[in-house]
């Protein structure tokens, strides 16, 4: 398997290696990204990469370092939906916390009992005005995708 994967990265790098010298440019290094990723990635930022992965020092990137950066970039994107999903697992346990059982949603009474608990006392209608500001569809109780919503204003 490793040596599919070597041969079909090797010939991924040799069609991004437009100039044929065995080596990608900040500039081949973009109009890859532009083909890949739909936008442009400015002179610069392609600089940085180029410079982050850029082994021996000469301003461009070897199959090797190619692949260093690219593995970088997956194992970035992992940590990144590895803490996403830590984060969504943190908020639905704090939307379980306030949600009415059975229920699956927030309501005004649920989050009466919730605050009143907390040691903080509000009537039923103050309740109702919170809920208000963040209740999207108007059903009157919170949903998690509502509750996300609220906790990342």
């Amino acid at each position: 398997m490793a040596v599919y994967a070597s041969s079909e990265f090797s010939r991924v790098f040799s069609a991004l290696d437009r100039d044929g010298d065995g080596k990608l440019s900040a500039a081949e290094l973009r109009l890859c990204m532009k083909a890949a990723l739909g936008e442009d990635v400015s002179a610069e930022e392609a600089d940085r990469l180029v410079a982050s992965a850029d082994a021996d020092g000469d301003g461009l990137l070897s199959q090797e370092e190619l692949l260093v950066l690219a593995l970088a970039g997956t194992a970035a994107a992992e940590a990144e939906e590895e803490d996403e999903g830590e984060r969504r697992r943190e908020l639905r346990e704090a939307f379980g916390m306030y949600a009415m059982e059975g229920e699956g949603c927030i309501t005004p009474l649920s989050l009466k009992r919730m605050l009143s608990r907390l040691g903080s006392h509000q009537d039923i209608d103050e309740c109702r005005a919170m809920i208000c500001r963040f209740d999207l569809n108007g059903d009157g109780v919170i949903s998690f995708e509502e509750f996300k919503v609220m906790m990342d204003a």
